[in-house]
């Protein structure tokens, strides 16, 4: 009676295997290359005529039900008259620079997709090094090439990576949400190496651009893109007078007397927060009672509801009248903060105006972001900030 060989199931092309050896649930195959075939260099691809020398190396394979599966393969090396070199055969089972089979590989990075590499290295008992490289030259593989196919409305941001004001610039396709493009840092050079990439065809075709106000993003797309729009958003925008009402707040409670502090304390979250969204009846009569009681905190609160006004016109001539009328109703209020806010929204108000024959804004990309900081928690960080970039790619890829 023959003994079971689970030998049918590895049949690898220009291998053969002659024997195995199994020991509780772990296995070794024995594979040698098959004669039939002459050798072929691993690099040029080119037919050799004799093996120079033989060497043998475990390779680990893809797991037989609970049985671990290892492939002790000899193989030869030879002197490749193309290349002038000595190299390993071509064997197609597994690279040469690899401890894994190339099917195994392929599953590794297929659970990569899913779980973190801490979670496959222990699912698999292999080193998380080893994991992550597999995983790496994949991704490489794939998205080395930065594809900037149909680009023609993008947002920039940046994401801190971990503290310290440690960056990263992301730029999204706009239309799609595709994560196009990642690099260290919030340069402006670190965006010109974006635009450089592209060829002068496919950077015509970009019409606008939604960002912050900050300024090495603009210079970067001013010098290499000028014929882009650069578009501020409402969101921003509206982010960045909540810090100017919050400090209203705290000059007007230093100044203010021992009763007037109890209304004003307290009240930091019930100014940033939109009027609609203010329920409780206790919060509407706080609010109430602090805007009858400060005039300063009073003109802040009707400035921040105009201000969102702006972006709701579809007229560049509105909205030209509508920030002038708001910068001149700031001028009035006595305050350093919101003088200095006021100077930045006369200076940055050709992007407030593109709003207008672009409406776009930079919200899609605070929803990626999110999901880029999901990413990296879950993988409790990356050291290799190359790695999280095609991470993300891959995450937010369309194929």
């Amino acid at each position: 009676m023959s003994a079971l060989s689970i030998t049918p199931f590895y049949s690898f092309c220009r291998v053969k295997l002659y024997g195995q050896e199994i020991t509780g649930n772990k296995a070794i195959l024995h594979a040698r290359p098959d004669k039939r075939f002459k050798p072929k260099c691993h690099k040029c691809k080119s037919v050799c005529d004799a093996p120079h020398s033989w060497e043998k190396r475990s390779i680990r394979d893809l797991d037989c039900g609970s049985v671990r599966i290892s492939v002790l393969c000899y193989y030869r090396k030879v002197m490749c008259a193309t290349c002038h070199r000595i190299h390993v055969e071509a064997i197609d089972f597994f690279e040469p620079c690899q401890r894994v089979s190339n099917r195994l590989a392929r599953y590794i990075h297929e659970l990569c997709k899913m779980l973190t590499v801490q979670d496959v290295a222990r699912h698999l008992d292999l080193d998380w090094k080893t994991v992550k490289n597999i995983d790496k030259s994949f991704l490489e593989e794939e998205y080395c090439q930065t594809d900037y196919t149909d680009l023609t409305i993008l947002a920039v941001d940046e994401i801190a990576v971990k503290k310290g004001h440690s960056y990263m610039t992301v730029v999204l396709d706009y239309l799609s949400g595709r994560v196009v493009w990642m690099a260290k840092e919030r340069k402006a050079e670190t965006l010109m190496k974006f635009f450089e990439g592209m060829t002068e065809d496919k950077l015509q075709k970009l019409t606008a651009i939604a960002m912050d106000m900050w300024d090495p993003y603009i210079k970067a797309v001013r010098e290499k893109a000028p014929h882009v729009q650069i578009v501020f958003d409402l969101f921003h925008m509206v982010k960045e007078f909540n810090k100017v009402i919050d400090y209203v707040r705290l000059d007007e409670y230093r100044k203010a007397s021992e009763s007037d502090k109890k209304v004003i304390q307290g009240s930091k979250y019930l100014l940033l927060k939109n009027r609609e969204n203010i329920q409780k009846p206790q919060q509407i009569e706080q609010l109430e009672q602090l805007l009858a009681l400060n005039k300063t905190i009073s003109q802040v609160m009707i400035l921040k509801d105009k201000l969102k006004m702006i972006w709701t016109c579809t007229s560049r001539s509105e909205a030209e009248y509508l920030i002038n009328e708001w910068c001149d109703l700031a001028d009035i209020v006595s305050n350093p903060h919101v003088e200095k806010f006021t100077n930045r929204i006369r200076r940055y108000s050709y992007g407030i105006l593109n709003h207008c024959d672009h409406q776009i804004h930079t919200s899609i990309l605070e929803g990626v972001n999110n999901k880029i900081k999901l990413i990296k928690r879950k993988a409790y960080g990356f050291h290799d900030q190359r790695y999280f970039s095609l991470k993300v790619i891959q995450a937010f890829s369309t194929n």
